[in-house]
């Protein structure tokens, strides 16, 4: 992850927050500014508006998303060693960051998603993508759209995490482990 100053990372970091207490039409600059302790000048210095905050967010998420997936030694594990490492990283990453969560959902249904593809990248979905689309290359996995196994993965991933946060149900370790080789047994070629 590129190394950002650490006044734009308590901007961005403020906003995640505000964002999740206040929704985006409840978070204006100034409120971030004055959470974040910057001066209000400050905070143009690095973002010229709210939708490039917003964007700046986003990718700042990504970035911290992708680095989480990547943890743990991928090159000398199984194609399904690194599925279970994979959903592992990418549920952590989001049970221990519940504003990401929250931000996800706002933005997933506002006018911003439609900013992807038009300078923000959603890397959690590229890379997923990618990994499963070499899993059924290789035929570990179905023969299946891999961005449909993405949907699947990632909304399990997603769920769970709600769960566990929300504690709507209590999962344990073997229940969690149960879960990852269920999604895999339904993907996995037969």
């Amino acid at each position: 992850m590129e190394q950002i100053a650490e006044k734009k990372k308590a901007i961005l970091e403020t906003t995640l927050e505000l964002i999740k207490e206040h929704g985006f039409h409840g978070t204006p600059m100034s409120l971030v500014a004055k959470k974040a302790g910057v001066a209000a000048g400050t905070i143009y210095h690095y973002f010229e508006s709210k939708d490039e905050l917003i964007c700046e967010v986003f990718s700042y998420i990504m970035q911290k998303a992708t680095l989480a997936l990547h943890q743990g030694g991928l090159a000398e594990m199984s194609y399904k060693d690194k599925f279970f490492n994979l959903w592992v990283n990418l549920y952590e990453f989001y049970r221990n960051n519940p504003n990401v969560l929250v931000f996800f959902e706002q933005f997933v249904n506002s006018p911003y998603n439609a900013i992807i593809g038009h300078g923000c990248q959603d890397q959690i979905r590229t890379y997923l993508f990618n990994f499963l689309a070499e899993g059924v290359s290789k035929g570990y996995l179905r023969s299946v759209n891999p961005e449909v196994l993405s949907v699947l993965v990632l909304g399990n991933v997603i769920t769970t995490a709600k769960i566990m946060r929300l504690q709507h149900v209590k999962i344990n370790d073997e229940e969690l482990q149960q879960i990852r080789e269920i999604i895999w047994d339904g993907m996995a070629a037969r």
